[in-house]
């Protein structure tokens, strides 16, 4: 994390620290094992911009608004995309509204955000800044077979809810068991009430360049809450 700048009533808030004085008198402790943050991070994008000069700069920014509403127009049909401008555009990134899949479907963003990983993406930004919701920003750098790639799997996805919407279970389907590792393809036992190869190869481009996740679906919230140490015992260490 580079430096974080605050607005003069809330210097007060910030993270405070036991050995160096730093922060306000009203900041939580330290959340960074760096005092002041990481200036380094500054290089990057001061190289970025030095490189790319005035000229530079203003063509890959138009690039990916470009990109942005190329992903928009692709998928307006199929996922509400919230806070376009008054003629319909988005800027740089856009907001896929999911809230409407769950009160038909049970399928939340999560679960989408799960399945693209059976289609080799990883997920956007997850419910930030609208709880939700899935937020894209394709950058000027993403070709157009990379868009075409990513709005393919969407519309996917999409038509795999309104099968679960119209017969499907809401608890047993390709997005409520996402991701599907190559272990759980390939095990002697499948009881699910869709193909495996519909679990693993959802369209005909991932045959090429398959992605196995890791592991399947984990507990997102309870990984988020407490600590979990993956270290060995304190006797291994004796």
């Amino acid at each position: 994390m580079g430096p974080i700048l605050v607005a003069g009533h809330l210097v007060k808030f910030l993270p405070s620290r036991p050995v160096i004085q730093s922060g306000g008198i009203e900041g939580v402790t330290a959340i960074s094992s760096a005092p002041w943050g990481s200036a380094s991070i500054l290089v990057i994008s001061h190289a970025y911009c030095s490189m790319l000069g005035g000229e530079g700069l203003e063509y890959s920014t138009k690039l990916a608004i470009l990109n942005a509403n190329y992903l928009a127009a692709c998928l307006k049909d199929c996922y509400k995309v919230l806070y376009s401008g008054e003629s319909g555009f988005v800027g740089h990134e856009m907001i896929l509204d999911c809230r409407s899949f769950k009160a038909l479907t049970d399928v939340t963003e999560t679960d989408i955000a799960k399945r693209l990983m059976d289609y080799g993406f990883h997920a956007p930004t997850l419910s930030f800044p609208v709880h939700g919701t899935l937020m894209v920003e394709p950058t000027e750098s993403e070709s157009l077979q990379e868009l075409d790639r990513l709005s393919d799997a969407l519309l996917s996805i999409y038509n795999e809810i309104q099968d679960i919407a119209s017969s499907g279970s809401k608890t047993d389907n390709l997005l409520k068991n996402a991701p599907h590792t190559q272990t759980i393809i390939a095990s002697d036992t499948w009881e699910h009430t869709y193909s495996r190869m519909k679990a693993a190869f959802p369209l005909p481009w991932s045959f090429h360049n398959k992605f196995w996740p890791a592991v399947s679906r984990v507990d997102d919230a309870f990984g988020d809450r407490n600590l979990v140490c993956s270290c060995a015992p304190i006797d291994s260490y004796r």
